[in-house]
């Protein structure tokens, strides 16, 4: 593993640093200078010529700084003769910009995926992309990774007899599928339509979710409006206590406590793609790390082995 070159942007927080205790390599430095113009230079202070180069950097909040940040380090690992260059992104925020539903707008997830690779990224690796065609937005190899394995480990003690999984929409039922086979129970899906300002709308619920608990799964957990709009519809379906579990925990605008103060609501579940900060916290929010599943990746693509082969099990397919 000498050959391996690990950086970190001001984003990832201490995911980076956990990412290395598990490959057992130190995270190098970086430094990032703010000039008089509000111009940014990144300088990479380690050596990077012909090594097996990762810079750890979701994007999130203020993304387009982070992603300003990352796309400059890429540069410079690329000016500085690195041998291949992994972007890795825990939460590729862009994903949702993922085809043209409106006149005139830009495709955000194919642009952004666009400068990676023009800035000199050889390869992505990722978690949970909102939509899987964005992993046909790059012009390089992506390894998309997801983590309903560590999320359904959390659930290994439960008494899970009378629980059903839930998924808010119809797009998601493929991962809701997967993970309750993980968790040996069926499966429901809601129905949902999505309207200006942030509106979203449950219409039905395809599934017996009567007297069940509920497990929800979604991607991702924004302004929440989709989780409390399909919580509404299930209590008036006659549904008991709920979970609700997403890997990219975003909790923007208080989320977090709009969900979490519902009474039926147990507990909220995510992973730490995206950085939780204090203002977030909350007694009913739990964060499982991802960190060892990132590590793993990066040990085969920088030995060349299979990165899918970590999810061959048809129990965990998705």
């Amino acid at each position: 593993m000498k050959e391996i070159a690990v950086f970190s942007g001001q984003a990832s927080g201490g995911f980076a640093e956990e990412i290395c205790g598990h490959l057992g390599v130190p995270l190098l430095p970086s430094r990032l200078q703010r000039f008089a113009n509000d111009c940014l230079e990144v300088q990479l202070l380690e050596n990077c010529r012909e090594r097996d180069v990762f810079i750890v950097q979701p994007l999130v909040k203020p993304v387009q700084e982070n992603l300003m940040e990352l796309l400059m380090m890429i540069d410079a690992a690329r000016g500085a003769s690195a041998g291949r260059i992994t972007a890795v992104m825990p939460h590729y925020s862009y994903a949702r910009s993922d085809k043209k539903d409106a006149p005139r707008i830009s495709i955000g997830g194919k642009l952004v995926a666009d400068l990676l690779t023009t800035a000199g990224a050889s390869r992505v690796l990722t978690m949970t992309l909102h939509a899987p065609q964005v992993q046909a937005f790059f012009g390089v190899p992506v390894d998309q990774l997801h983590a309903l394995r560590e999320l359904a480990a959390h659930f290994q003690d439960l008494d899970l007899s009378n629980t059903i999984v839930v998924s808010p929409d119809l797009g998601n039922a493929k991962a809701a599928t997967a993970f309750s086979r993980l968790l040996g129970t069926p499966v429901a899906a809601g129905a949902k339509e999505r309207f200006e300002n942030d509106r979203v709308q449950i219409t039905s619920i395809i599934g017996d979710v009567r007297d069940k608990d509920i497990v929800v799964l979604d991607d991702e957990i924004a302004n929440g409006s989709t989780v409390l709009e399909l919580l509404d519809h299930l209590a008036k379906m006659g549904a008991r206590k709920a979970r609700v579990v997403c890997t990219h925990g975003i909790f923007s605008n208080g989320a977090v406590e709009r969900i979490a103060e519902r009474d039926d609501v147990i507990e909220v579940l995510c992973t730490n793609t995206v950085p939780i900060g204090e203002d977030k916290a909350h007694p009913k929010l739990k964060v499982i790390s991802v960190a060892n599943a990132f590590a793993e990746a990066i040990r085969r693509i920088h030995t060349g082995e299979s990165v899918s082969a970590l999810f061959q099990s048809e129990d965990i397919r998705v």
